[in-house]
């Protein structure tokens, strides 16, 4: 149960522009294809700073350094892009709890543009003024510092967002982005991310250098294929490790209130493909001449990426369900309020006295996601019509105290706040117009 002083927003009325039942597959596959490239950026930027400090001591690894950094413009570019998507989607989806949270961290939020930028900026000065700031390493390596310093805030700002809209019930005790950043979950989810960049970029390091069309014996002068391999699948497997123990406390952080029998279940099937992933990593870091077991590896992983986006996009829809159901009752109330203020307004009859309006009624409070013969969120009026036929009253019922039919639609919030009249004259309205 929520917390009674959690704040409950008015949404706004306005109808979804597609189906729940589309936008949320859809925002988890987007975000999965978005977060590979922001793993990869930021997974990169972190490797080009070590081997490039490393590579003042041996050329090699500046050289490796030099090779792996012109692949972060290139993710960087595909990152933003692909950001789009899922941004616009959890904006539609969450409207309330995502904007509440972004207000709630207000200047980290706003700070993200001018913080993107720079960022971008000096990723594109690091690479082009490698040869010109050859003798002034330290120079060069202060612009990817600073730049990398940037993309690790950058993406702890979005995660104690995406974090802070699960807790509504602390939304009236944060003050500021310092105060989310409390919040539990944050530090472990985001050690956990910047763990999974370093995974996925080792690996892709792996493919990279290591394929047989790359100039090994040109580039360098002592590395040689199977070091390059034996080096980023140490990386690899190592942070794996870490993943098995930062796991388990990600999941010890969340509030109870999210996690069920469904979530468990996605989390766990994602754990259980990792270990054969993880041991298979180490048998190509012992040997690495063999790399039968690259695609295997990537396989598992990829799965094992999509049960916990899943698992954590299943969690969000548990844990900000009540809260949704009450926003929502908030908001037909208020629509309710304002309708009967312009049937006032029109007739100079009382609200209360009024008869009320179905079709009006209808419009303010659940064209969002019912319409005449189409699915939106809801069944048509149609469907409804035919199991309700000649029994307003069944509608009434169950608008007061709905349950849940069909497992490919969301649950309806209770209506009850509408009132028995107003939700009668819906009803009525809905067998009238859904009739054949």
């Amino acid at each position: 149960m929520m917390m009674m002083m959690t704040p409950i927003p008015r949404d706004l009325p306005l109808p979804l522009p597609a189906s729940a039942f589309y936008l949320e597959p859809l925002l988890v596959v987007a975000f999965v294809a978005h977060i590979v490239f922001v793993n990869l950026l930021v997974g990169s930027s972190l490797l080009v700073f070590g081997l490039e400090l490393r590579g003042r001591k041996d050329r090699d690894f500046d050289r490796l350094a030099r090779a792996l950094a012109t692949t972060l413009t290139v993710n960087k570019s595909l990152a933003v892009v692909l950001g789009v998507a899922p941004l616009l989607i959890i904006s539609v989806l969450y409207t309330m709890q995502f904007y509440t949270a972004n207000a709630l961290t207000g200047t980290a939020w706003i700070g993200l543009i001018p913080g993107i930028t720079v960022t971008f900026v000096l990723l594109y000065l690091h690479k082009y003024s490698w040869d010109r700031l050859q003798d002034a390493k330290g120079t060069h390596l202060g612009i990817l510092g600073i730049a990398v310093a940037l993309l690790l805030f950058i993406p702890l700002v979005f995660l104690t967002n995406v974090n802070l809209m699960t807790f509504p019930d602390r939304w009236t005790a944060v003050r500021g982005f310092l105060d989310a950043l409390t919040l539990p979950n944050v530090l472990p989810r985001y050690l956990h991310f910047l763990g999974a960049s370093l995974v996925l970029t080792s690996l892709f390091c792996v493919a990279w250098f290591g394929r047989a069309s790359y100039p090994v014996e040109e580039v360098f002068e002592r590395l040689t294929r199977p070091q390059l391999r034996r080096m980023f699948y140490s990386v690899a497997f190592v942070v794996s490790l870490a993943q098995f123990v930062i796991g388990p406390v990600v999941l010890l952080t969340l509030p109870s209130r999210g996690i069920n029998a469904v979530v468990l279940a996605e989390i766990g099937a994602g754990v259980a493909l990792a270990i054969p992933a993880v041991w298979m990593l180490w048998k190509e870091m012992v040997d690495p001449e063999s790399g039968r077991r690259f695609f295997k590896i990537v396989g598992l992983l990829t799965v094992t990426v999509l049960m916990m986006a899943l698992g954590r996009h299943n969690y969000r829809y548990v844990a900000l369900r009540e809260h949704r159901r009450a926003v929502a009752r908030e908001t037909a109330a208020w629509q309710l309020a304002s309708e009967a203020a312009r049937v006032q307004a029109r007739t100079g009859v009382p609200a209360a006295g009024a008869a009320p309006d179905g079709a009006a009624l209808f419009a303010s409070s659940c064209s969002g996601c019912h319409a005449k013969d189409t699915r939106l969120v809801g069944p048509p009026l149609t469907e409804i019509a035919q199991v309700y036929q000649g029994n307003p009253a069944g509608i009434v019922a169950w608008a007061k105290a709905p349950g849940k039919k069909r497992a490919d639609m969301p649950p309806m919030p209770a209506m009850a706040a509408v009132g028995d009249a107003n939700l009668r004259a819906i009803a009525e309205y809905m067998l009238k117009a859904g009739a054949p």
